[in-house]
């Protein structure tokens, strides 16, 4: 007998609330990345230990996900001839780029849309400068950066931003990328309510060990407990690293203001997976094996892909659409589709067309309601109150979110991005 269940959409974002007090939120991480604490749930009991040990609390020859997207330094702090500053924080590329990378490595210009700070300040047709030294692309040199906008839509400005890069020991311009430019020009853009400038520790600390593709404006936090000896002990386990990237955007912060979720509207986010990775996710699916992701991030990319696969069995999806699976597909057309299928529907999609890796977009929302099909166990930091990744907690272990936050809370667990974390598994349905 199957549940009713209701439609998301109408779900009240107060009854996920919780007090959450300013002491409770982690300013600064721990000395040790797996030092931290872990908060282990399965069938409403909990139990406590540190990263160091999570091993311990995975079963042999299981698939564990991790999101090796790179946090780029997304915020620009231009000057006004009159002396104002105006900000532009660097969301992701404007639609005429087919994919981040391509976008990271324009090398004369690159339009981006932004979020801007002081934006009345800025005159109609006024273009901004930014000027500033560094050594990082080989030889010391001077950078000029120019800013104009180009479009405003809503919130969001589309910003045009040409460069050059020239040498100490002559003014002859060197090409260098976008990339270049915001690792010399930029500020690493740590999470608002942290209420601190970005300091030099977070050049490491707020990236994970394994932080490799350019284009996250914030960190897959769940995955900055691992080190090294963690990810070794894993593997003496029998237990498989896997690697996929989902470029986190800014509106992971973004506030649900609705009421309910139905006037919410979902952010949506890069994801890119290789043909290599969806085929060892099939060979675990198939063989029954557990499947853990790290970060709420890592969940998102996966249930992406079981949708993109039932898409295309429908024939409904092609490449040149804005987003893979949107807000509310998954409830809207829901599907008995098996996961094997689904898989192997992306990988025949993937060998037709000789991808070795498929990169879109994905707009999906997990709340209460979802079926989650791809993953076993999560783990992940703990929420704020009233956002989506707490939205998604819910949908795996139910009700008992509160349980768990209520023992969080009352056990000096640290909240948020530089935080302690959690290992849940998915609740059974009876």
């Amino acid at each position: 007998m199957s549940l009713t269940i209701p439609h998301p959409s109408t779900l009240k974002i107060k009854d996920f609330n919780y007090d959450l007090p300013e002491e409770k939120i982690a300013r600064y991480p721990l000395a040790q990345r797996d030092a931290s604490k872990i908060l282990i749930y399965k069938e409403g009991i909990i139990e406590t230990d540190i990263y160091k040990n999570i091993d311990r609390h995975l079963p042999e020859e299981a698939l564990i996900t991790f999101n090796q997207t790179k946090v780029i330094h997304a915020r620009l702090f231009f000057e006004k001839p009159s002396g104002g500053r105006i900000e532009i924080f660097c969301l992701e590329p404007d639609e005429r780029y087919h994919d981040v990378i391509s976008a990271m490595q324009q090398t004369h210009e690159v339009y981006w849309k932004c979020m801007v700070g002081g934006a009345a300040k800025w005159k109609p047709g006024q273009v901004l400068e930014l000027k500033t030294e560094a050594g990082d692309t080989g030889s010391p040199g001077k950078l000029a950066l120019w800013a104009s906008l180009e479009e405003r839509r809503g919130p969001v400005f589309i910003i045009k931003l040409n460069w050059k890069y020239s040498t100490n020991h002559h003014s002859k311009s060197v090409t260098v990328s976008f990339s270049e430019v915001l690792q010399i020009a930029g500020a690493l853009p740590i999470p608002p309510y942290l209420n601190r400038a970005a300091e030099a520790s977070d050049e490491v600390r707020y990236q994970t060990i394994f932080a490799k593709e350019e284009g996250s404006v914030a960190a897959p936090t769940a995955a900055l407990h691992f080190t090294p000896e963690v990810l070794t002990r894993l593997a003496q386990k029998n237990i498989t690293a896997a690697f996929l990237t989902l470029h986190v955007g800014a509106g992971t912060f973004k506030p649900v203001k609705s009421e309910r979720m139905q006037g919410h509207d979902m952010h949506a986010e890069w994801i890119e997976v290789s043909k290599a990775f969806v085929k060892q996710l099939l060979t675990f699916k198939k063989s029954r094996k557990p499947v853990v992701a790290v970060g709420t991030t890592s969940a998102r990319t996966l249930e992406s892909l079981y949708w993109i696969g039932v898409r295309l069995l429908r024939n409904e999806w092609n490449e040149k659409e804005a987003f893979a699976v949107t807000q509310w597909y998954p409830y809207d057309h829901p599907s008995e589709v098996v996961v094997e299928d689904a898989l192997a529907a992306v990988l025949k999609f993937m060998e037709d067309h000789n991808h070795l890796k498929l990169i879109t977009r994905t707009q999906i929302i997990i709340a209460p309601g979802y079926d989650f099909k791809m993953i076993d166990g999560l783990i992940t930091n703990f929420h704020q109150p009233q956002s989506t990744l707490l939205l998604l907690v819910a949908a795996l272990i139910g009700p008992d979110w509160r349980k768990v936050y209520d023992y969080a809370l009352s056990h000096d667990f640290r909240f948020l991005s530089y935080g302690d974390g959690c290992l849940l598994w998915k609740a059974k349905l009876h």
